[in-house]
Parts: structure tokens; C-alpha cells; sequence
């Protein structure tokens, strides 16, 4: 087999009779992929992709490169390359210090960034994680925060992320607002966008880099098809709990992904049913080695793959502080029921639930059939016409002697039940009289939550009415809904100019929908027999970020029938319950310790039947770790006390990202202040205000199409671009958004961070124009010549293990043989030592002819002294990869025991392949490449300019 050629990020090649830079190189099955960028005159600016088996592909010899006078004004050219060539370098893999996680538009949350440093331990090989936070705390800034670290360590180019309908554009506009990462979003709209772009045969994970998509879209054949011949760096699955269930689709599409991707992270504040194979299956996931061949979990390695914390964990509560606002104390109203509903109730009461001769009317097998009707009852008098209606229409079609007596016991209820008009009931009397009390016909808003559709839109026409609001006011949102009216809810409900004063919804938004930007009023109108199901439903305003104590306001029938009232008074308790987990443990949702809501709700139905006991079904607190083992593992691990100190870093030569696009914009444009059709821009900077505005150029407006088309045409920004360059002007436009005339929660104008594709766009064209194998020489303030080179260990798959930078200094020029070499980290380091980190004078050209040898000889110095110092690092990553493989093959060996079992054997397929994977990830190869000439500042200006000289 040839060798491969050698070749790292950095690296110039010749490809095709053109000059390209090499911006990443990845492993496949046919040998090396290069992503590249053009630099000789035909290409410059282009980006490519070369296969080794496909193209001649010819490294350009480092020591070849020839020394070039920088004589642009303070060395800007020569400052320009060493910043995009940084930038374009990914940091190691192993790099524990966080580049560009803190400089996103976020707040610096300590306990969030121990997830990022969590998922990045270089103990994994790959990293993963499941972030297991409870409701509130920022998993998605969390994700948003690793996927930052990943791309900067040049393994984000391809990102999928996959999360519930509802959340598609919450996700999507968290990641690009506060860490510039553009997601295409494929909902129903996005999804016809493709068929009108791709033909039929095209793979869309192929054409579009990162992504964000439902499970339910990703479950159409299609797509299901194309993920198999797709390897990702990144994949999130959003609340994944719901994957778990191993005969199911969505599990199998899990299946299909944690193998072809690089990085997996999994998100779910419920992240265990109760079951321990369910548990496991996430785990399994993460790392096949995780979960022992005979299902048994391990429980140091599930420790390193896991992170929980909730509201009062020590390292949370000491850092929230009033950007979370306490709760107030819980509203919990008892409602009295009218005579129409005390006639219902007790109907159900003496004929159902308790009747006097022993037996309830229903024919079916569930003997819990009239808990099912007492639910539909508590919910509204539409709920409990839709149940009973729904059993009629199942029985009435040549019913046996059983169910002649069901059905007359069915009408009778449903003739009582059709008297319940909502005028005289007392619980819509009761919610009437909350909304007015919380002034929603004036400045302030509520969430509703009812579990039955029929509720939802009983409540909405009730309410319109009987409030006085308009059309538009109340509005409803369930799981009916397509994913773009889920949205438009949503995003309406966020602004400050919504016209939404009451938003009436089903449990679809209990789950990862951010509501408390311009609410903190809640009410249940009824009431989830789950603590699970109550805990996310509060947590929609009760979260990280909720400036307003919090309340929460429960109604529940109170009816003249003793034994029902007793009953009822069980889902009292349960909201007691729940707010007293709340308080003190910070979360209530694995009390009971079921860990689902079907099944939390059937055992409160149990106990309504008499056939459990409360205290037995929901321990009381001083028990609640005693659940099950799993739930006390990840309910106690919030003790960082030892975790180790973070550690952060700006590896830019620039003190801010606007310095470096400020200069990159007049190097590359003559005028950059003038218009696009006269070859500028349309640069303007206010930088009092923290604002720059351009007129993206035709290749930067490429990078920008995969936003949402609605956030491009209502903010223009394929016309004018709009920056916001402080975090202050950021956080400050985001929360306007919120509260401007465009009906759009995207901001007027976008934070630069660190990895904008504008900054990504400025890089590429710094490097297209300076680059072609040139090494500049700039003054300093060094006391001899002093080359700086930079110096990478990659694997086999083309991924940076480790990175240095050498200075090599020459105390005689005329003697290269000699020189001095020092190791420096990060390349700021290196440059401000040089004296090269400010405004530099630059009188005039150097004489190179003379220093030219200087170029190989520190690349040979720089060789050897990196042979030294990355031989630690070579053999720590070694120790790694080592570790994982032996631990593989003790699973391997302890399968083989078990491997009549079906399960077994297809666990053990996916141990292999994670092996093969592995093994790509063994040091491979080093590259050294200079960067930067610095000479003394008393250095005599020539006249003598060599050709390229500019």
C-alpha cells in the first residue's frame, strides 16, 4: 500500500497545476480527503476537496518556503497571515483549556463550562456525553458551547442535530445568535427547499454541513436511507429519552448515528424510565465498553459520561443568582365544584369508581376504565364528551347483554355531562377570575397547560369571549399542529409586541420550550397525574434566565362526593409533593423513582383505586435517594468541589475579532467603504455604538443561505449585514429582538464571535492573497533573527493531537547551523514575546537574500526540538487509544461467553467497529511550517526588493 502523503492542516499543496491551502484533512475509506482553500491566482479564494486516490497531490516542502519582505503599514499583511493561519489551525483534540466557549453571547456560568470540559476529556478518545441538567439550567447553551470547542478543534465541519419539532427554531437561533454557528434547518419548509435544490438521488447530508432536523422528519425513508452512507464530527440528540426503546424506529436511527459520528451528545432531564436496560441503551450509545456484556452498567466509566446538576445543586445556586428569580409560593387552588359537576362527579363516583354493588359497568379488561373518565372529567366537560363519546362509538355496533349495560351507563353520564355549561362551572370560574387577577386583558401574559385537545380549544373559545380578547389573543398549541404553526406560536409568544396574552397548550411544550422571556405565570388547569410531567411543564418559565419570581398556580375540583373528594385530594398531595422536591432537592422529577409518565401516572391511578398507598408510591424526601441506584447516582453528582480549575484561552494576535476583520476588509478591498457593485463593501463602523454594517459580496452571502429564509428577508441580510462587535451591544440586540417592530425573535444585528462566518470569510481571504508559500519578515523587538514555525502531530485521521510553537533564534545569521530554539503553547505567546503584538513601525524593506538559509535550518531545529516535546504528548494520546482498546477487548473477550444471545451479538458488532475506529485515532505523523520572520528593529532598510516584494 503507498504511504500517504504527508499533510496537515496548514499545509500547501499543488493540486491540478494550482497552489491550495490545506484546511483539513480527513480519513475515509478511499485514503485522505483534503479540504482546501485556492491560493495561486486561477483558484484563489475557492474551496475544494481532493481525494489522495483520485488527484496528484504534491506537498510544497516547508523548507522551500521564501522569505518575503512584509512593507505593508505595522506589518499588517504579515499580521493578517498569522491570524488566519491560527484560525484556520485547529487547537488538539486533547486540548483541556477553552478557546472559544467563553466568548460566545452567553453568560460565563462555571457549572456549564465543567460540561464542556466534561464532554472534551481526552479519557474518551471521542468526545461524549449526556447532559442530564434538570429543567432549566441551559443544556442548549451547554451543547452550543461544545460544539463551539469541536469546530475550533476542527471537528465540527459536519454537525447534526436532532431535537423535538417544537424546539427546531429555538435551537437554531440559540446556536447562531450566541455562537455564530449557521444550522439549515430541515421542518416542512426547509424539506421542500431541498427537493427544489437537490435532485431526488442527492444525499442532503452531503450538500449541507451542519443541520437540525426532527426525529419524526428524520424517520421519513429518505432521509433514513442517506444517514447510512454519512459520517458526522457531531451529532446532539435532543431530549433523548425518547430513543431508548429498542424496538423502536427512533432507536434505530440512534443505532445508525453514535457509530458514524464522532462526537455524541445526548440531552435529557428525564434520562432514565425507570428501566435499567433503557438506561443503559443511552449509555450503550455513548460507549458500547460503558455497559458490560452482560448488561450490568460500569459505573466509573457511566460517571465520566454522565453530568447532572439541578436549581440548588452548590454549583449552580452559588452562580444563578438573581437570573434565576425564586419562585413564589405555589397557588393552589381548591375549587368548588357547581351542582351540574357535583352531579357528574358523583355519577362517576357511585357508578364507577365506588359503586355500591361491587362491580363498575365496564365491560372492557381495565379495571381502571373509570379513572380514565374521572381524568376527562377533571380536565373539562369537551375532555369528558370526547371520552365518552370515543367508548360509545367502540361499543354501540351489536354490543353483548355487558355491553347493553355499559352503554346506558355511558348516555346517563353523558346526559349529566352535557349540562356542565361553562358559565356555572366552578373551575373555569376560578381560571377567569386568575387571568383577571394576572391583568392578561392589560401588559401581562399566562401559559395554560391542559392535557386533553378538546380542552384546549373549548378553553380558547371561552376565553376569547369571556374576556373580551381578540381573535388572536388566546392562542392554542398542541402535537396536531405542523412543525411551522408550532413555531409561529412559539416565536410570537417571545416578543414583547405579541399580540398573544394567553397561550392555552398541551404537554407538546412542556418539553424544551423556552416561555419566560415575557411570561411568569402558569397555570394548571389540570393536573398531570406525573411529577415528571409537572416539573417540565414549570420549568417552561421556572428556568435560567426568568428575571420575575416564578408563579405557579394549580386549580383543582373540589366535589360534594366524599369518597371522590378524598380520591381528588391525592393529586393535592402530588403537587405538594412536587413543590417540596423543588425546594429542596432542586428537582421532583425522579422522586417516585418510575422515571416515565405513563408509568408515574398508572401508579397514582392505583392509589386513586384504593390499590397502593401515596406514601408507598411517592417516598417521602428523606427517602428519595433510596429510589433506585441509578437515580441516586445522578441526582447526587453535582459535587465539583474537586473538579479541576478551567482553564481559558485567546490564542488571537488580535486583542478583539473586530480588530482582525477591521484590517482583513482594507487589505482585501482597495475602498472597502464602497458599494458591492463597485468592488467594496459598504463598510461602515460606529464603534461607539458596537456596530459595523456590510454588503456581503456574493461569496458571503453563500455562507450565510442555510439561515432561516424568513430571518434573511424580514432582517435583509443578504443586503446589509449588521455586526454587533461588543457583548454588550449583543446581549442588548438580542433582547430587543424581543420587543421591536419586526415580528422576528432574530436580532437586527448578530454578535461577532469568534468563529462568524464573516471572521471565517475574512481568514480565507487573508489567505488566499498572502499565502502562496511565503514567509514573511517583519521587525521586532528581538535582539537576533528569529524564526517562528509552528509544529502539529496528527493521527490518522488528519485530526491535531498536540501543537507548539517554536522560536528559532539565529545569534549568527551567517552560521544557521546554530540556533536556539524555545517551545512556546500558543502563538499570542510567541508573537507578543517577539515583540510583535502591537502597532509595529516598519520603515522599509529587508534584505532576505541573506537570511534565506535561515528558513530550512529552523525547520530542521524546530523538527528535532518537536520530536522531543510532542513525544509526550505522542505517547500520552498512545496511552489512550491503548486504554480504550484493551477495555474493548476485555468486553470482547466477556461477550464471547454470552454470545448465543441475540442481544449480545449485536452489541458486540458494534464494540468491533468502535475498535476499528479507534485505531484511526493513533499518532500518525508531525508537520513543522514557518510563520513568521521577526528581525531586529534596528534593521537596515533595502531598496533591493525580491520579486513578490510588495
Amino acid at each position: 500500500m503507498q504511504d500517504q502523503i504527508e499533510v496537515a492542516p496548514g499545509s500547501t499543496v499543488v493540486v491540478r497545476d494550482e497552489e491550495w491551502l490545506v484546511s483539513a484533512v480527513e480519513q475515509t475509506s478511499d485514503g485522505q480527503l483534503l479540504h482546501v482553500i485556492g491560493l495561486s491566482e486561477l483558484v484563489r479564494g475557492s474551496s475544494a476537496s481532493f481525494f489522495e486516490s483520485l488527484d496528484t497531490i504534491r506537498p510544497l516542502d516547508p523548507a522551500q518556503s521564501r522569505l518575503v519582505s512584509d512593507v505593508s503599514p505595522g506589518h499588517r499583511r504579515a499580521r493578517l497571515w498569522l491570524e488566519a493561519t491560527g484560525r484556520k489551525t485547529p487547537r488538539p483534540l486533547a486540548d483541556a483549556k477553552l478557546g472559544v466557549a467563553t466568548r460566545g453571547l452567553a453568560d460565563p456560568l462555571i457549572y456549564q463550562q465543567t460540561a464542556v470540559t466534561r464532554a472534551l476529556d481526552p479519557a474518551h478518545l471521542r468526545p461524549r456525553i449526556l447532559l442530564a441538567d434538570t429543567v432549566g439550567l441551559g443544556k442548549t447553551l451547554e451543547i452550543g458551547m461544545i460544539l463551539s470547542e469541536l469546530v475550533r478543534r476542527g471537528r465540527g465541519e459536519r454537525i447534526l442535530v436532532v431535537c423535538p419539532r417544537h424546539v427546531l427554531e429555538q435551537i437554531q437561533l440559540e446556536l447562531w445568535t450566541r455562537f455564530a454557528l449557521p444550522f439549515v434547518r430541515l421542518d416542512s419548509s426547509g424539506v421542500q427547499r431541498v427537493k427544489q435544490k437537490l435532485p431526488a438521488t442527492r444525499n442532503p447530508f452531503t450538500y449541507f454541513r451542519r443541520v437540525i432536523i426532527s426525529m419524526d422528519t428524520l424517520k421519513q425513508a429518505r432521509f433514513e436511507r442517506d444517514l447510512r452512507h454519512h459520517r458526522w464530527d457531531a451529532v446532539v440528540i435532543d431530549e433523548s429519552h425518547n430513543v431508548t426503546n429498542v424496538a423502536a424506529q427512533n432507536n434505530r436511527l440512534a443505532r445508525t448515528l453514535a457509530p458514524n459520528t464522532d462526537a455524541l451528545i445526548l440531552a435529557s432531564a428525564t434520562p432514565h424510565n425507570g428501566r435499567k436496560e433503557s438506561f443503559s441503551e443511552l449509555v450503550r450509545l455513548l460507549d458500547p465498553t460503558a455497559v458490560r456484556a452482560d448488561g450490568d452498567l460500569d459505573p466509573e466509566r457511566v460517571s465520566s459520561l454522565v453530568v447532572r446538576r439541578h436549581r440548588h445543586s452548590p454549583a449552580v445556586a452559588e452562580i444563578v443568582g438573581d437570573r434565576w428569580a425564586e419562585r413564589r409560593p405555589p397557588n393552589n387552588r381548591l375549587v368548588q365544584a357547581s351542582p351540574m359537576e357535583n352531579a357528574v362527579a358523583r355519577e362517576l363516583d357511585e357508578v364507577w369508581l365506588h359503586p355500591r354493588s361491587g362491580r363498575s359497568p365496564h365491560s372492557g379488561r381495565n379495571h381502571l376504565f373509570g379513572w380514565t373518565l374521572a381524568k376527562a372529567f377533571l380536565s373539562s366537560p369537551a375532555a369528558m364528551a370526547e371520552s365518552l363519546q370515543n367508548r360509545i362509538r367502540a361499543i354501540c355496533d351489536d354490543p353483548s347483554e355487558d355491553q347493553q349495560v355499559e352503554l346506558r351507563a355511558l348516555e346517563s353520564l353523558d346526559a349529566l355531562n352535557a349540562a356542565c355549561v361553562p358559565e356555572q362551572s366552578g373551575k373555569y370560574a376560578a381560571l377567569l377570575d386568575e387571568l383577571r387577577t394576572i391583568d392578561v386583558v392589560g401588559t401581562n401574559r399566562a401559559v395554560v397547560f391542559a392535557e386533553r385537545v378538546a380542552t384546549l380549544h373549548w378553553l380558547q373559545a371561552q376565553l376569547q369571549a369571556d374576556l373580551g380578547l381578540a381573535g388572536n389573543a388566546v392562542q392554542i398549541m398542541h402535537g396536531g399542529l405542523s412543525d411551522d404553526e408550532q413555531l409561529r406560536i412559539v416565536d410570537s409568544f417571545k416578543q414583547s409586541t405579541s399580540p398573544i396574552r394567553i397561550l392555552v397548550t398541551g404537554d407538546v411544550a412542556s418539553e424544551g420550550v423556552n416561555l419566560h422571556q415575557q411570561c411568569h405565570e402558569l397555570i394548571h388547569y389540570d393536573i398531570p397525574w406525573s411529577l415528571i410531567r409537572i416539573e417540565q411543564r414549570n420549568g417552561r418559565i421556572d428556568r435560567y434566565g426568568q428575571i420575575h419570581p416564578p408563579r405557579i398556580t394549580t386549580l383543582l375540583l373540589d366535589p360534594d362526593s366524599d369518597s371522590f373528594a378524598g380520591d381528588l385530594r391525592v393529586l393535592s398531595r402530588l403537587v405538594e409533593k412536587e413543590e417540596e422536591a423543588h425546594t429542596a432537592l432542586g428537582d421532583a422529577s425522579w422522586l417516585m423513582g418510575e422515571h416515565s409518565v405513563k408509568a408515574e401516572e398508572d401508579a397514582i391511578r392505583e392509589v386513586l383505586a384504593g390499590n397502593r398507598d401515596f406514601g408507598e408510591v411517592v417516598p417521602g424526601l428523606a427517602d428519595a435517594l433510596a429510589v433506585d441506584p441509578i437515580s441516586a447516582f445522578l441526582a447526587g453528582d453535582d459535587d465539583e468541589e474537586d473538579a479541576p480549575e478551567i482553564e481559558t484561552v485567546d490564542d488571537s494576535v488580535y486583542d478583539r475579532d473586530i480588530d482582525f476583520l477591521r484590517e482583513a476588509v482594507h487589505e482585501a478591498f482597495i475602498t472597502p467603504e464602497a458599494p458591492v457593485t463597485r468592488n467594496g463593501i459598504g463598510w461602515r463602523e460606529y464603534r461607539q455604538q458596537g456596530l459595523v454594517e456590510i454588503e456581503p459580496p456574493e461569496d458571503l452571502r453563500r455562507r450565510l443561505e442555510v439561515l432561516p429564509q424568513s430571518y434573511l428577508t424580514e432582517r435583509r441580510v443578504t443586503e446589509l449585514f449588521k455586526l454587533a462587535t461588543t457583548r454588550q451591544r449583543g446581549d442588548q440586540l438580542l433582547a430587543e429582538a424581543l420587543s421591536d417592530e419586526v415580528d422576528s425573535t432574530w436580532p437586527e444585528a448578530h454578535y461577532l464571535a469568534p468563529l462568524h462566518p464573516v471572521l471565517e470569510w475574512a481568514a480565507d481571504r487573508c489567505l488566499a492573497t498572502l499565502g502562496r508559500g511565503r514567509t514573511f519578515v517583519v521587525r521586532g523587538d528581538v535582539p537576533e533573527p528569529t524564526m517562528l514555525l509552528s509544529g502539529t502531530l496528527t493521527n490518522r485521521r488528519g485530526q491535531v493531537v498536540a501543537a507548539s510553537t517554536v522560536a528559532v533564534s539565529f545569534p549568527d545569521p551567517d552560521n544557521p547551523d546554530f540556533g536556539l530554539t524555545t517551545v512556546h503553547d500558543e502563538l499570542s505567546d510567541a508573537v507578543a514575546e517577539l515583540g510583535f503584538a502591537g502597532e509595529v513601525h516598519n520603515p522599509g524593506p529587508v534584505d532576505v537574500a541573506r537570511l534565506q538559509p535561515l528558513v530550512p535550518a529552523a525547520v530542521r531545529l524546530a523538527a528535532a526540538k518537536l520530536r522531543q516535546d510532542l513525544a509526550v504528548a505522542s505517547q500520552a494520546a498512545a496511552e489512550r487509544v491503548d486504554a480504550w482498546t484493551r477495555r474493548s477487548r476485555a468486553w470482547l473477550n466477556e461477550a464471547d461467553a454470552l454470545i448465543q444471545r441475540h442481544d449480545v451479538q449485536r452489541r458486540r458488532a458494534g464494540v468491533l467497529s468502535e475498535q476499528e475506529l479507534v485505531e484511526s485515532m493513533q499518532p500518525s505523523r508531525q508537520l513543522v511550517r514557518p510563520l513568521l520572520l521577526v528581525v531586529p528593529a534596528d534593521t537596515p532598510v533595502t531598496e533591493r526588493q525580491r520579486d513578490g516584494d510588495e
